[in-house]
């Protein structure tokens, strides 16, 4: 049997990785901006008079920060 993990990365590789990081960096600020977005309507709301209707979008953006967070982990165990 061969060994498929081994060889060189093709042609191309290092923009493929550069862009992967940029990519890994704008979603990181916009799970960033979503957090600071729900904590924003949440302090309206509050202002208002009203509140907890957004708990359900606060989670929503907390799992996908956990999710984007912990990707790498996951492409790494399955690779």
């Amino acid at each position: 049997m061969p060994d498929v993990g081994g060889g060189e990365a093709p042609p191309g590789a290092d923009d493929l990785l550069k862009v992967l990081k940029w990519v890994a960096w704008s979603v990181t600020a916009l799970c960033v901006a979503g957090i600071f977005g729900v904590a924003a309507r949440m302090a309206v709301d509050h202002s208002r008079g009203s509140g907890r209707e957004h708990v359900r979008g606060l989670g929503f953006v907390l799992g996908a920060c956990l999710l984007i967070g912990s990707a790498s982990g996951i492409v790494g165990a399955l690779v």
